[in-house]
């Protein structure tokens, strides 16, 4: 920069005057294309401003820098309320656009400068306008989440679903970015929710691949569609099982997201959550996938659904805090390798959901893992649908032939060699209790009592 440049950049007004005064060339500019009114326009120096608009000759005051922007873009966009209205005041043109085709509101919206960027939709810019990228003021306002000038742009009527060259919408990108309040002014607004972009993603796709929970939440709550596929035929759910991410999981799984769905590998959800050794989450693809199969099967055809589990995530609830251990006996130190697989078949287990709790690997004991984990998914299922649990639990081991570890419906003749853990639960409750003495077990036309005695050495 020359010297003439200079004293305009930091706002020197008397020095400015003197190098004018003895000759300076006025219409200079440095490599940027930068003129001395660019230089003051940026740096906000509106006294300046006014020597070189009302003192000087031949100031062109829509003159461009080499990257196309005027003395107003520049003031726009760092925000220069002063010297926009000034520049306005003195007649520049306000719709012109720079190399990237920004005009002056989409600077000031990309910055969250809200009171110049209504300043600027009041003189007739038009609100809609859009850039090289086909991007409105609404879509970079919303991808720095600048709520104030989203509601502005709002406000004024713009079109909240626009589309960029690339099919991208507002909404897009708060919810790549984790905008959570923009993300509610663009759905209060009435934006389309389920708009894909060119790769066919959703603003849930963007949002679930960033882990934003709240944009993810605010998603599922206004109903958005689970099972709209990307480019990959993927869900977001598929996405988020890629990733293990338990809690967005959650929230789709509640939600009733297909689980039958693949992606371009022929993979459904629970398949790629095991091929990454998420083994809660797959835990919790099952549990869900069980569920809603037994909801369907007992549910009139236009009744809509009256059992809601609160969690597929790992129960840890006091009140099954017994027989969760009883289950980690049972499983990791009865249960004989491949008797889960049969135990599971017996409670209708798919073949896929197997194939995903064996895909995890800890070694040659892989399979007492494998059972507990089994066990644990099953016991949800009783559990959400209030199903007796003890009595289940008889019936499949009757069912596999381990009679051994099982007794019902008849009073025990003689007490056993070893000390036997016993678990009884009412089945007209939930409420279940543990001890080491030997059960008092009564049973009635009117109740059933189970009663699972494990030869167990005081493991509880």
């Amino acid at each position: 920069m020359n010297a003439l440049l200079l004293a305009s950049w930091f706002g020197h007004l008397k020095i400015l005057q003197i190098l004018v005064s003895y000759g300076a060339k006025i219409n200079s500019e440095n490599k940027e294309g930068l003129s001395m009114l660019h230089c003051a326009a940026q740096r906000g120096h509106i006294t300046v401003l006014e020597f070189i608009m009302e003192d000087l000759e031949n100031i062109c005051l829509d003159r461009v820098d080499k990257s196309g922007k005027t003395a107003l873009h520049l003031a726009a966009e760092n925000g220069h309320f002063e010297v926009v209205e000034f520049l306005i005041g003195m007649g520049c043109t306000h719709g012109l656009k720079d190399k990237d085709e920004n005009t002056a509101a989409h600077l000031a919206a990309q910055r969250g400068f809200t009171e110049l960027l209504q300043m600027l939709l009041e003189t007739g810019v038009e609100v809609d306008e859009v850039n090289r990228e086909g991007l409105t003021a609404l879509h970079l306002a919303a991808d720095g989440g600048h709520c104030e000038c989203v509601k502005q742009l709002l406000d004024s009527g713009c079109n909240v679903n626009a589309q960029t060259n690339k099919q991208v919408t507002a909404l897009h990108y708060a919810a790549q970015r984790g905008f959570d309040r923009t993300v509610s002014l663009l759905l209060d607004a009435g934006i389309s929710i389920n708009a894909v972009d060119s790769q066919h993603n959703t603003a849930l796709h963007l949002s679930v691949f960033n882990n934003h929970t709240e944009v993810v939440r605010q998603l599922v709550n206004a109903d958005c569609d689970l099972n709209i596929t990307d480019k990959r035929k993927q869900t977001a759910l598929h996405i988020a099982a890629e990733h293990g991410w338990q809690d967005l999981a959650e929230m789709m799984l509640i939600s009733g997201v297909n689980l039958n769905l693949t992606d371009k590998q022929g993979k459904t959800c629970v398949e790629v959550a095991a091929r990454g050794n998420h083994v809660i989450l797959v835990d919790m693809i099952i549990k869900a996938d069980r569920f809603y199969k037994w909801e369907k099967d007992h549910m009139d055809g236009g009744q809509d659904s009256w059992v809601r589990p609160l969690s597929f995530k790992q129960d840890r609830q006091p009140e099954t805090q017994h027989i969760r251990s009883v289950l980690w006996s049972l499983a990791t130190k009865h249960l004989c390798r491949g008797e889960w697989k049969i135990l599971a078949q017996h409670w209708d287990f798919s073949d896929a959901h197997i194939r995903a709790i064996e895909q995890q690997w800890t070694g040659m004991k892989s399979y007492k893992e494998h059972g507990h984990r089994m066990l644990l998914i099953w016991l949800h299922g009783v559990a959400t649908v209030g199903e007796n649990p003890i009595k289940g639990l008889y019936e499949g081991l009757v069912e596999i032939s381990r009679t051994d570890l099982s007794v019902s419906g008849r009073r025990p003749t003689q007490r056993p060699a070893l000390p036997r853990c016993a678990l009884q639960c009412d089945p007209h409750g939930v409420r279940m209790t543990a001890t080491q003495e030997k059960p008092r077990v009564r049973f009635t036309s009117e109740s059933y009592v189970g009663v699972i005695c494990l030869h167990i050495h005081n493991e509880l």
